[in-house]
């Protein structure tokens, strides 16, 4: 196999990124509707529709802030080249504004329900189809890991084997989905399907990332310090489900 593999379709050379991407969009909004009518919804029709608006538009500008912060000096030294500049976009970011948006339309909306259980499997199978594009796209898509000598290593196409780094993302997502799938079919807090989603991610993308090649501050890269504060903002939860009482467990479990 070389790299990047595109596809010809109709005399149309077309990105595997642009296909999987737009593939993960509609599964993972597919997964959500067979949920939601599997396991019901136990929020209002409008509150529902104006709670996925808020996550869209948050999920797009903080995929967007996110990568320019991944490697400032690249963004500002490209700044007129288009693709370098608006063309890339971080599934961390897009997590964070879409929950940061989301947290903000419920306080403005007066509503104080969770809103998130129903996202997080669509989220795992969205993101899951997104990294085969990722794959497939080679060195254009930046998700590559460092070299390795290991046996399942892979040639992006410079002479260079590396960790393949958005293969194992998708196993330990299929892996998450599994265990977030029987986590619903049980009685649970409300809220927590999304919570250990995204503390299972976001520890996953810390953990993941010790092996990806980006800039770094203090031994981490831009990524990485942006987990670990979502993990400190769902410290209270943690500590709720590990046993460890504390103010801020005790807080969260009221909520």
């Amino acid at each position: 196999m070389s790299f990047p593999v595109y596809f010809h379709l109709f005399g149309l050379t077309i990105n595997p990124h642009f296909i999987f991407e737009a593939l993960a969009y509609s599964l993972g909004f597919a997964t959500f509707r067979l949920l939601q009518r599997h396991f019901g919804d136990p929020v209002p029709h409008d509150i529902r529709w104006s709670v996925i608006a808020a996550a869209v538009a948050g999920a797009a500008i903080g995929s967007k802030i996110l990568y320019w912060l991944e490697d400032p000096a690249r963004v500002l030294h490209n700044w007129s080249n288009w693709q370098v500049v608006w063309g890339g976009k971080t599934i961390v970011g897009g997590l964070i504004g879409g929950l940061a948006a989301v947290e903000y339309a419920k306080k403005k909306m007066a509503f104080s329900g969770r809103t998130g259980d129903l996202f997080a499997l669509p989220l795992c199978v969205g993101i899951a189809v997104g990294r085969i594009g990722c794959f497939l796209s080679g060195l254009n898509d930046d998700t590559y890991g460092t070299p390795t000598s290991l046996p399942w290593g892979i040639n992006f196409g410079d002479g260079v084997t590396r960790h393949p780094t958005q293969i194992y993302e998708i196993i330990f997502l299929i892996c998450l989905s599994s265990f977030l799938l029987g986590k619903m079919r049980r009685p649970r807090v409300h809220g927590d399907i999304f919570k250990i989603f995204m503390v299972g991610y976001f520890g996953w993308r810390f953990l993941i990332d010790f092996l990806k090649p980006d800039p770094r501050f203090l031994l981490l890269n831009s990524l990485q310090w942006a987990c670990v504060v979502t993990l400190l903002y769902y410290s209270g939860d943690i500590g709720r489900w590990i046993g460890v009482k504390t103010k801020s467990a005790v807080a969260s479990a009221a909520t």
